[in-house]
């Protein structure tokens, strides 16, 4: 099966690309507070999470997400399951991110699938390819609007894709190649459920392999569910895979699709503008191990604050009491008792 998708280098996609790589640029020859950028990544985590559930349907209001992701009850329902689920994926991918131990491919695509459907797909579905036959469906009249490719294509269809996305990584732009696997990937539609959420996910570490990592501080999935409607529009399309396969023009959802990392780019760089590397923002090596920490296992207490460093009880205290005034960190419990979380 050849893949040789149609698009334009139109000139707002051209605007689009230039103005990110000019603002990506920028960011990158600039330091900023590492405090103002620990709460940036835990607040794209959080926005991340919420835009990419809401986006399919979940009904869970930001102010709750942030609820669940903090206190991670065990009796849940599917609805809060969906969302710790995709924010357990988006960390693994994070971390595996930075420590390059991690590389887009059929093996990474369908273990992100089980992390995102773990306990909300049976028979075998969670984390396979699908083979069964599934439609898309209108979310407002029911109506079957797409007809994906038989089951028994879509090992082959994925793996051409992978292979047109690793022939073409010195030859088109990373911003084309994401957002040509993104359409692909939905129109693949290669899971019995979950396929948006698995896209979206592995599509940021395929920007993250090509050079433009938006886990750390960006969500353009926050972008997208603005307007829902828009964005099935121009990611899906209308008909059989079989009859519009040669025919799709995939322009209109690249310049959407740059549109949607530009507005998050812009996002972060008017939070950032105002924030300058000074003392009062200024952390340690030690506070960053407390920090990264809590990242790993969710609080720290000051016994095992004291076993990461040969810090003074003295200055331990001090630590802690910087850390949440700056925001970063809040105490809880008392006496022996006392933990932190973020």
């Amino acid at each position: 099966m050849n893949f040789l998708p149609k698009y334009t280098i139109s000139n707002q996609l051209l605007k689009n690309i230039k103005e990110i790589n000019k603002v990506v640029v920028e960011l990158n020859n600039k330091r900023f507070p590492n405090p103002i950028l620990y709460k940036l990544n835990s607040q794209a985590n959080i926005l991340s999470t919420y835009a990419s559930t809401s986006i399919e349907g979940n009904n869970l209001r930001l102010t709750e997400v942030k609820k669940l992701l903090k206190s991670n009850p065990k009796n849940i329902k599917d609805t809060e399951r969906e969302v710790l689920n995709y924010n357990e994926a988006l960390e693994f991918l994070n971390s595996g991110i930075k420590d390059k131990s991690i590389r887009l491919n059929n093996s990474l695509i369908q273990k992100t699938h089980r992390l995102v459907t773990k306990n909300l797909l049976l028979g075998g579905n969670c984390g396979k390819y699908r083979e069964d036959s599934v439609v898309v469906h209108n979310p407002l009249t029911r109506e079957i609007i797409y007809l994906p490719p038989d089951y028994k294509d879509v090992k082959k269809l994925m793996s051409t894709l992978l292979s047109y996305v690793k022939e073409n990584e010195e030859n088109i732009d990373p911003l084309i190649l994401a957002g040509i696997f993104h359409k692909q990937f939905v129109l693949i539609h290669p899971f019995i459920d979950g396929n948006g959420r698995t896209c979206r996910l592995v599509t940021k570490v395929l920007l993250a392999e090509l050079g433009i990592d938006t886990f750390e501080l960006f969500s353009f999935e926050t972008f997208y569910n603005k307007d829902v409607t828009k964005y099935f529009s121009l990611v899906g399309e209308q008909g059989s895979y079989y009859d519009l396969e040669n025919k799709i023009d995939f322009t209109s959802w690249l310049e959407y699709f740059t549109e949607g990392i530009l507005n998050e780019i812009l996002r972060v760089r008017e939070i950032l503008e105002d924030k300058e590397l000074t003392p009062e923002y200024t952390i340690l090596k030690d506070h960053k191990r407390m920090l990264e920490y809590i990242k790993m296992n969710g609080f720290i207490t000051d016994r095992k604050y004291a076993e990461l460093t040969d810090r003074a009880k003295a200055t331990r205290v001090m630590d802690f009491n910087k850390l949440r005034d700056l925001g970063l960190i809040e105490r809880k419990g008392k006496g022996r008792s006392t933990y932190y979380t973020f």
